[in-house]
């Protein structure tokens, strides 16, 4: 008799429980706000573009997008993204409206970043309409740097050097990476206003560096190729691209995936072929690349005041949102600590999988328990410090005279990927784990947060 009672009174909850989410779904559909399907349809695909160009993956962004249609009043929506095109369908009761969209023409500084995700929590909470979006977009794409073409070079120069300081160069080679670290970020700067050499910049930039070091080379200053070669061309290399093609395979989208995974690796043999032929044009072959000279600086404090200074270089030449620099210095000291410690005891191979699985958590925490900046924010800093550190890009140099040398270098790398790429997927899941069991902290991922509230008031 008490099963049979606990088995009604639970039938009972269970019906009232369906039928408050009935009125309640009836309920929106009435109050659902009237939108124009042509116009959000426009506004859909812009915004999944400026998503994309953010880095995001491709299965957030549809994610996204549909909790936007839905807060516009808007169901049935279906969406795919890909790196490269937008594909949209949904139903506004008289029939079936279909966009297509090519995938972002630019990449977003992390200023811009900051306010797409901005814009698209705004819309989900219905504080936006569609058409206000759309300008508030075309705003953010055409929005200047915040500290102009001065804080992209002097940022690049400052970033440049911080990097080298982590590698604990010599003093001259610190000079070196600050030098050539401002002649790259005056060559960015002069392509701000013209998008002729986007996609060659790449390779013009590393042949300039690797031209001028062995320049310097020949001339018998005590310039070490392998540690003046990588700074200057830090924020070229495609880590978070090759990062988010290996989450997404693990995910099984394997057209994101792959085509991520085989533009990043593009990417990698145009700055090989402009290091190249930077070396060629001073008459120095691959096979006269000098050995790496031991650093002579070596203390304890000089790596972490070096992730300092590339903190602060990344925060001006990125033009980052405002009252993020000390949330960006969190997360690359937390990072590279962690790299650091796990170096110790598993080697350099795997210890981008404690640093990256540190760093996706704490960039979540970040954002939504101390309303900072966006976790892609605070996050992809990170991806440029821990990659070349795991991979160790000073070997850049040595792949061109050494063959069996270069393979091994690309085999550690695709391990390496993979077990950073591996440490953001656990970082993820163990932050929506610790949402899910300590609701109390308020670790709020979607609304994991609401549903423990309501429970704790029952």
């Amino acid at each position: 008799m008490r099963g049979s009672a606990r088995l009604v009174c639970a039938a009972d909850a269970g019906a009232q429980r369906y039928e408050s989410v009935r009125s309640l779904d009836a309920g929106m559909k009435r109050d659902s706000p009237k939108t124009d399907p042509v116009l959000l349809l426009e506004f859909l695909f812009r915004l999944g573009q400026a998503y994309l160009a953010c880095g995001e993956q491709t299965a957030q962004v549809e994610l996204i997008l549909r909790r936007v249609a839905t807060a516009c009043g808007m169901r049935g929506v279906r969406v795919v993204t890909f790196p490269t095109a937008v594909f949209i369908s949904l139903h506004d009761g008289e029939g079936e409206r279909i966009t297509l969209s090519e995938g972002p023409g630019q990449t977003l500084r992390l200023d811009q970043i900051a306010d797409v995700y901005a814009l698209g929590s705004e819309i989900q909470h219905q504080a936006v309409d569609p058409r206000e979006g759309l300008d508030r977009l075309a705003a953010i794409l055409r929005k200047d740097p915040r500290f102009g073409s001065v804080g992209i070079i002097a940022g690049h120069t400052i970033l440049a050097l911080g990097l080298a300081v982590v590698f604990q160069a010599t003093f001259m080679n610190l000079v070196a990476a600050a030098l050539l670290g401002a002649i790259v970020g005056i060559v960015k700067s002069a392509n701000q206003s013209s998008a002729v050499l986007v996609v060659p910049l790449p390779v013009l930039s590393a042949a300039i560096v690797s031209g001028l070091v062995f320049f310097a080379v020949r001339q018998g200053l005590p310039v070490d190729p392998l540690h003046a070669l990588v700074p200057p061309l830090v924020t070229f290399l495609p880590g978070s691209m090759l990062t988010l093609g290996m989450v997404e395979l693990a995910y099984g989208d394997m057209v994101s995936g792959s085509s991520r995974l085989t533009t990043g690796f593009v990417q990698l043999v145009l700055l090989a072929f402009g290091l190249a032929a930077g070396a060629a044009l001073v008459g120095v072959g691959p096979d006269q690349l000098l050995p790496s000279e031991p650093a002579l600086n070596e203390v304890f404090w000089a790596p972490w005041a070096g992730v300092l200074v590339f903190g602060v270089g990344v925060y001006f030449h990125f033009s980052a949102p405002k009252n993020s620099l000390g949330w960006m210095l969190l997360v690359l000291l937390v990072t590279f600590g962690s790299q650091r410690l796990a170096e110790r005891f598993v080697g350099s191979e795997l210890s981008g999988f404690f640093g990256t699985l540190v760093a996706t958590p704490l960039g979540y925490l970040i954002q939504l328990r101390f309303r900072g900046p966006p976790a892609m924010v605070t996050f992809l800093p990170s991806f440029w410090l821990l990659v070349p550190g795991a991979l160790g890009l000073l070997s850049v140099a040595r792949m061109l005279s050494d063959r069996a040398a270069g393979f091994d270098g690309m085999v550690r790398a695709v391990f390496i990927l993979a077990s950073i790429a591996l440490g953001t997927l656990v970082g993820a899941s163990l932050y929506k784990w610790l949402t899910e069991k300590f609701g109390a902290w308020q670790l709020q991922l979607g609304r994991v947060g609401k549903y423990l509230r309501r429970r704790k008031r029952r």
